[in-house]
């Protein structure tokens, strides 16, 4: 028998997302900093997308198996998602202290991975935490507030580059092989916010106990040998594919042609800018922050002003629209010649990207059931990595021969890519999915 989740207000809403604070000022750095990094330490332009295939791998393989451990998992003191994004925030906050460090090329990608476990450990079981906690009408508030941390952790990460790099940067020259320090504390500054904002979550939010059944499978699963007790999650994801909504499918489908095209973006962003404006390394990576800067900044005002609007339209229209948005500010930021007048264009892909965080995730946890909750959480993350690693695979070869080794070319490709996710996310039906989940 299934129990009604008691409704949450605002300030425990907000009390159960500020984890996600300091995971996505990590991610923030992963999508402005790293990259440069990279560029720092003598990688090819052309290298950029296979040098960042960690992200999609770990995320591949880390979340969905996390999110079915975390689904056979309860801790009376601990709970049952939390202990794992804990562990995720101390990973990353170990990673995020060395990582400016970085000697060579070799011992930064290899830090980037170790990150990357990190992350994805850490942000997977908070996707089911918010739907374990919130009753079906609340979903929506709880993932665009999530969709507001995104917003202000990378916002964050963001303003600290720009701040610290006008500080201390702007006498500095650049040196082949070296990072410059002005970087380094933007870095040390994420890996204080990685673990204190969890801690915060972690401390602040009761997990709501699993049913007598849940509990039941809980121990049953911890009884088994160990050896069982290992292939259990990936039985537990393959019974899960095998049994997915088709709703979820054809998301897979417009995350097919979105992740591609956003992993495009935060690759080529800092190289356009050394070839539209005629930057060196340092100053198209504080231009590619500024751009970061703004868009969140539009994110964290528009997330929750999302919530009526999807409710009174739905979230197809909204999401799809705000693809669209998203691929329009991609095909005007490469004829945009001012560092003022190319912010302009981040106003839509702020609104985009508020859409993005959150919208998706609010259709899922109503179509999914509520004991299986955290392994389709990871198999939606599979559905962001696959596309990352199909990019980080095939993109080199296509910008260096299709597109011409052309930074231009490369974002009004990820303009076009947006477009199509626009027109595929037309097809999902939330209500129809989720009035078969209330059948079975």
């Amino acid at each position: 028998m299934k129990i009604g989740k008691p409704r949450l207000n605002f300030w425990q809403i907000f009390n159960m997302n500020v984890g996600f604070l300091g995971i996505q000022y990590s991610f923030g750095l992963q999508q402005t900093a790293i990259n440069p990094i990279f560029l720092y330490l003598g990688a090819p332009e052309e290298m950029l997308p296979i040098l960042n295939i960690a992200g999609p791998v770990t995320g591949l393989v880390v979340q969905p198996i996390i999110g079915a451990m975390s689904d056979k998992t309860w801790s009376q003191k601990w709970g049952r998602r939390k202990p794992y994004f804990l562990i995720g925030a101390i990973i990353g906050s170990l990673c995020l202290f060395a990582f400016p460090t970085s000697p060579v090329l070799w011992f930064a990608v290899g830090l980037l991975w170790i990150l990357d476990v990190g992350n994805n450990m850490a942000m997977e079981p908070y996707r089911a935490f918010v739907g374990d906690k919130l009753p079906e009408k609340q979903l929506s508030l709880g993932y665009q507030m999530q969709s507001l941390f995104v917003g202000a952790g990378i916002l964050l990460a963001n303003g600290s580059i720009v701040l610290f790099q006008y500080l201390f940067g702007g006498d500095s020259v650049e040196v082949a092989g070296e990072i410059p320090k002005w970087l380094y504390y933007s870095f040390y500054i994420g890996g204080i916010l990685s673990i204190t904002t969890i801690l915060w979550s972690v401390l602040k939010t009761p997990e709501i106990p699993p049913s007598s059944e849940e509990l039941a499978e809980i121990n049953h699963t911890k009884s088994l040998p160990m050896g069982q007790r290992i292939a259990k999650p990936f039985s537990e994801i393959g019974t899960a594919i095998k049994d997915m909504p088709k709703f979820m499918w054809k998301l897979g489908a417009v995350y097919l042609f979105q992740w591609y095209a956003l992993f495009v973006y935060w690759q080529y962003i800092t190289p356009l800018f050394k070839s539209t404006l005629g930057y060196s390394t340092s100053e198209a990576a504080s231009q590619s922050a500024q751009m970061s800067l703004t868009y969140n900044i539009v994110t964290m005002v528009v997330a929750l002003a999302l919530v009526p609007l999807t409710l009174k339209f739905g979230g197809k229209k909204v999401y799809s629209l705000s693809l669209v948005g998203t691929g329009l500010a991609l095909f005007a930021i490469p004829f945009i010649n001012d560092p003022l007048l190319v912010l302009a264009p981040m106003v839509l892909f702020g609104i985009g990207w508020a859409a993005m965080m959150g919208i998706p995730y609010t259709m899922v946890s109503k179509v999914v059931p509520q004991e299986r909750r955290g392994v389709y959480m990871g198999i939606l993350n599979m559905m962001i990595v696959i596309p990352m690693g199909i990019e980080t695979l095939t993109f080199g070869p296509i910008y260096k021969y299709l597109l011409g080794g052309s930074a231009v070319n490369a974002i009004l490709f990820a303009g076009a890519f947006f477009v199509i996710a626009a027109m595929l996310a037309m097809r999902l039906n939330v209500s129809k999915a989720a009035s078969a989940v209330t059948a079975d």
